[in-house]
């Protein structure tokens, strides 16, 4: 090259030019640029030659000249031009193509078209060749594709800052993938897939990549509460009915399918109680007492009668199947069913004609099923008691609601007998969780009079369901549960009464287990047994139901044996699964119950350990009814009776500390 040439060459990503002074060795020569800086430049360095005779001083005026000519869309022309014949161009070639006249400068501007180009033409030696027709169309797509995808970030970005603002939003199609990408991230942390929308969205708002930041950014976006429920959305418990499981369960309310039990047996004469908590939506049980002719006393359990509604495989109970269970939480229930007909049609509505499943039993005198049938019938619900309304009329023993007396003495006979047959009861205190308007109130549930007389009625109905089906061989899921190997008693005896020997018998129980092969349920005492009183919200008990009335009106069986058997599996998976939720969900609101109460001191008792070695225990928190972990710093035994202060409580990451009392009194005065 001689003195004088002008040349391109990159620095870094830049593109720079600059004008040859002198050789530099054998390979290298000094260049300085239009800010008067030296280069050394290998000849590899050097990307294009502009020659000519040139000072430092006329780059700027040259790339000034050269402006007008840089418009990309001029290549379309070029290439439209050259793909005909698949002929290659050089920048200077081009430059005539484009400008007529391949003067220096339009042949670098030819150079930087080219060079910059990545939809037209591809680089091959030192000629540029057109791309193939396809190729540019598909390349095109890519490029409009990526525009539109940036378009859509900085649109998101923009709704994001205005979000955070506290500006109102309304977010768009195109943002969904994004914002479930947070959620994701926020919900299962390093465990998500495809995170890397989150990443970048949490990069670009300068906060940390973690799943703890996700969650706080979806907060202050106003998509999630400061207490979402992360252990059900890591479920695969569905929240929303999907529009075409509405749109059936609103056709049933409007135009009501025929009920394939036509001749129910009409029981509307019968006094019938339901008894549930007054929060309770879902009525799926009451009962009935009546005197025959010869003072035997008949005892009537009525159970909902949901598959009045649906039919094996429907919508409704593909649905049903799908959910397993109705889910109880804090903040509320996810139902099993549509709520309009799980609280409408399907429930024993108090002054309605329902239809039911009814179990009538006559018990001997000691409590043992003495006689017992099964009918599907039409009952109508005389009384919508609570446990509280119902245990205050045994308590003043009124004398016009003589029926329920006599069911509550058949329940205290029913419970002897079954623990002369080897029931196993076991006494621990449940606390009911409610949380309205951000309040939370726990209430520690009584083991009361009423309670037991349902628990009681209900277990017969299960006992009198299992009975049916082992006489007649049908397959429905049977609960059954091993028996248990028991402390001796001994051994119990030297623990105190009460909730820490109860805690100490309920480690051993084993769980219950489902099967189409009936056997002995331990801790109930019985040698048969099934769930059947709560069909609107137990899949297993819809199971039974099914089968049991199907074969009352002598037709085929919906379900078979290897039917029940795999429905079984399913049931008994999503069951545990919605348990855990559950269980999970109670906790943290728990938890977080106790923070906003840390400056209350808490009667506790000392139930068991948990790692002894470590110092770890069991407590009840007696007035919530709560079992909670502590680490002791003093010895204690089972029993012993405390009071504890939360030195520090955690919801989210699942922490409770507690520090007692008198202990750190005492400490304080030594």
């Amino acid at each position: 090259m001689e003195k004088g040439t002008l040349v391109e060459f990159r620095l870094g990503s830049e593109r720079r030019l600059a004008v040859v002074e002198r050789p530099e060795g054998k390979k290298h020569w000094i260049a300085t640029d239009d800010r008067g800086q030296s280069h050394t430049l290998h000849p590899r360095q050097i990307t294009y030659e502009v020659g000519g005779t040139y000072k430092p001083t006329d780059i700027t005026p040259f790339l000034k000249a050269i402006q007008p000519y840089l418009d990309p869309s001029n290549l379309e022309i070029a290439w439209e031009l050259l793909a005909e014949d698949g002929e290659a161009a050089d920048p200077a070639k081009m430059a005539l193509l484009l400008f007529s006249d391949q003067a220096p400068p339009l042949s670098y501007a030819a150079h930087c078209l080219l060079s910059e180009d990545k939809l037209y033409f591809k680089l091959k030696g030192d000629r540029y060749e057109p791309r193939p027709q396809a190729q540019v169309s598909e390349l095109k797509h890519q490029l409009e594709m990526e525009a539109q995808r940036q378009q859509e970030w900085q649109s998101f970005l923009a709704r994001v800052e205005e979000s955070l603002a506290g500006k109102p939003v309304e977010w768009q199609p195109s943002d969904r993938p994004r914002l479930d990408a947070l959620e994701r991230f926020a919900t299962f942390g390093e465990e998500a897939t495809h995170r890397a929308p989150a990443l970048e969205t949490l990069l670009h708002l300068k906060r940390s990549e973690t799943s703890q930041a996700a969650f706080q950014l979806l907060v202050e976006m106003g998509l999630w509460s400061a207490h979402e429920n992360l252990a059900l959305r890591r479920s695969q418990i569905p929240v929303h009915f999907p529009p075409r499981v509405l749109d059936v369960a609103h056709h049933c309310l409007t135009s009501p399918p025929p009920d394939l039990n036509a001749d129910r047996l009409d029981l509307t004469h019968l006094k019938v109680y339901t008894i549930d908590d007054e929060s309770t939506l879902e009525i799926d049980d009451g009962l009935s007492l009546e005197y025959l002719e010869d003072g035997v006393q008949r005892l009537w359990i009525h159970i909902a009668d949901p598959t009045r509604w649906l039919l094996p495989g429907d919508e409704l109970d593909l649905e049903a199947r799908r959910r397993i269970t109705t889910l109880y939480l804090p903040t509320g229930m996810i139902s099993m069913f549509p709520a309009e007909l799980a609280t409408g049609p399907m429930s024993l509505v108090q002054g309605q004609v329902c239809c039911a499943l009814s179990f009538s039993v006559i018990l001997s005198s000691e409590g043992a099923v003495q006689d017992y049938s099964i009918y599907a019938s039409l009952i109508k619900a005389t009384y919508r008691l609570t446990y509280d309304d119902v245990d205050e009329m045994l308590e003043l023993g009124v004398q016009a609601e003589s029926e329920l007396e006599a069911i509550a003495r058949w329940a205290k006979r029913r419970q002897a007998w079954r623990q002369s047959q080897g029931a196993i009861s076991i006494h621990m205190p449940e606390s009911s969780i409610k949380v309205y308007n951000d309040e939370i109130t726990i209430q520690v549930l009584n083991d009361s009079m009423a309670r037991q007389l349902v628990a009681e009625m209900m277990i017969l109905a299960g006992e009198v369901a299992a009975r049916y089906g082992q006489a007649h061989n049908l397959p429905i899921p049977f609960r059954n549960q091993p028996q248990p190997e028991l402390p001796s008693e001994e051994e119990l005896l030297q623990l105190p009464s009460g909730p820490v020997r109860s805690c100490a018998i309920r480690r051993c129980m084993p769980r219950s287990e489902l099967s189409i092969t009936p056997a002995r349920h331990a801790s109930l005492g019985l040698d048969t047994y099934t769930q059947v009183t709560s069909p609107i919200r137990r899949y297993s008990d819809l199971l039974s139901h099914f089968q049991i009335k199907a074969h009352l009106r002598g037709a085929p069986l919906p379900f078979s044996a290897e039917a029940v058997k795999e429905l079984i599996l399913s049931i008994s998976s999503a069951a545990y699964e919605a348990v855990l939720v559950e269980r999970q969900t109670n906790r943290y609101w728990g938890l977080e119950f106790l923070r906003r109460n840390a400056d209350e001191i808490w009667d506790a008792l000392m139930l068991r350990w948990l790692r002894e070695h470590e110092n770890l225990g069991l407590v009840l928190l007696e007035d919530l009814g709560m079992e909670l972990p502590m680490r002791f710093t003093r010895p204690v035994t089972p029993g012993d009776r405390l009071e504890l202060k939360v030195s520090h409580a955690d919801p989210r990451q699942d922490i409770i500390h507690f520090q007692e009392m008198m202990y750190q009194e005492a400490q304080a005065k030594s």
